[in-house]
């Protein structure tokens, strides 16, 4: 039986292959497993329609055992995560898939230092999931409660209106909210840095949240940045912890250049703890040589902002991240959140009195090509010969520097393949070389 939880929790499409019995089985394993009869948990959400679903499914099930639940209702994750880690909750639970498809959803579960749980703990509450039903009730009178906890969202917001206050960014921004749960608060963080800021993509039904919007779709953004005027634009995807920039001439800039653009500037004034920089595995190796040399160091971990934090924890670095756009800017928070990098990506344009095209300049990218592959048996992918083989002579052929990554994705039923290397046209007939027969062997 695969493994519930990945790299970003537990994801499934919505009342098909993640039901609702789930998340009232999580809600009693969490309750057990980290908070007791007498504790509480804080649970949110993004605008999805099933999130109310899961959300019942989870207050039950941590009810039953006696633990209340604080239901914050819809509010960015990185919010979730400043919750968990501030108030006095064991746990906290976000429903949300993130980037993906309205008609998915996940569960993530936090500890109460607002942390992403070791996988020897997930293992734990996977092991208690699977045998929910007993770990038995509480009488009447001992019963959890659930609390309305919509205002824990402004201790987030007072929060990150600080760190705003900070900043003189006077420009004009438009900000893609992808119909998603930054458009609760994003919009009136980045106006107290005195910028004007145009939202798009901030009318959430239930069912549009990603859709041709947001950081994973950032074309019409950068249509709206052009025709605007605007001297930025920023695009959140859907829980708002990642965040995907454009500059004024409609060019994307990356997660990867958005590390750059931060971590140049913190080498510059010294404040760089360590000069460490932790990407993962994916991200691009232009970023790695701009960065030593500069004099810092880069650090890289496997796929998922989990593994990033492990990593600055374990080096002591305060800066990591993704090309995806998940941020981690460890003074300001624990986790991605794309509200934060948009505030630090104004901060640099600030005290340089530099646009965003030419800071992303600096940080040049090899050519890189990313394909996303529907595999039944992703995780057969290792097993199969001629596949193993394609990708050792895809290998070759880049010569040195050149790089292929072939992994299972940790939030779809996909196949990931990245390949990096000096010759544009080469790079993308390997990624697609390798993508089609993937798609035939593993299917």
């Amino acid at each position: 039986m695969p493994r519930l939880f990945g790299t970003d929790g537990i994801r499934g499409v919505a009342n098909v292959d993640l039901k609702p019995t789930l998340a009232y089985a999580l809600g009693r394993a969490t309750a057990h497993r980290l908070a007791g009869p007498g504790g509480a948990i804080v649970v949110g959400q993004d605008t999805r329609r099933s999130c109310d679903m899961f959300v019942a499914a989870i207050t039950a099930g941590a009810t039953s055992l006696g633990v209340d639940v604080h239901r914050t209702g819809v509010l960015p994750t990185p919010a979730l995560v400043f919750l968990a880690g501030t108030g006095d909750f064991a746990a906290g639970i976000m429903v949300s898939a993130s980037h993906n498809p309205a008609r998915d959803n996940g569960l993530k579960v936090l500890d109460g230092r607002g942390f992403k749980l070791d996988d020897a703990v997930e293992d734990e509450l996977e092991a208690l999931i699977w045998r929910a039903d007993e770990l038995g009730g509480v009488a009447n009178e001992e019963l959890g409660r659930l609390v309305d906890a919509a205002d824990l969202l402004d201790r987030y917001r007072i929060h990150r209106l600080a760190l705003a206050a900070g900043i003189r960014a006077p420009v004009k921004i438009v900000l893609d909210c992808a119909n998603g749960s930054g458009c609760v608060v994003a919009g009136e963080i980045l106006r107290a840095t005195g910028a004007t800021v145009d939202e798009i993509n901030n009318s959430p039904d239930g069912v549009n949240i990603n859709v041709r919007a947001g950081a994973t779709a950032p074309e019409a953004l950068a249509q709206a940045v052009v025709a605007g005027g605007a001297d930025v634009g920023f695009a959140l995807d859907g829980d708002a912890d990642r965040l995907i920039a454009v500059d004024r001439a409609g060019r994307v800039v990356d997660g990867d250049q958005i590390l750059g653009i931060l971590a140049l500037d913190r080498l510059a004034r010294g404040a760089l703890p360590n000069g460490g920089l932790v990407v993962s595995v994916l991200s691009n190796g232009g970023l790695q040589r701009v960065v030593e040399a500069a004099g810092g160091q880069v650090i890289r971990t496997p796929v998922g902002d989990k593994y990033i934090f492990e990593g600055m924890q374990v080096s002591g670095a305060g800066l990591g991240g993704e090309k995806s756009g998940h941020v981690i800017v460890l003074e300001h928070a624990t986790s991605g959140d794309g509200v934060v990098t948009a505030l630090e990506v104004l901060r640099v344009m600030a005290r340089r009195g530099l646009p965003l095209a030419e800071l992303a300049a600096a940080i040049p990218m090899l050519p890189q090509e990313q394909r996303t592959v529907p595999a039944r048996h992703k995780d057969q992918w290792e097993g199969e010969p001629a596949l193993r083989r394609s990708i050792e002579e895809a290998q070759d052929r880049l010569g040195e520097g050149g790089r292929v990554l072939v992994r299972p994705s940790g939030t779809e039923s996909a196949l990931r393949v990245m390949v990096e290397g000096r010759n544009a046209a080469l790079v993308a007939e390997l990624a697609d070389a390798i993508a089609t027969l993937a798609a035939e062997r593993l299917n």
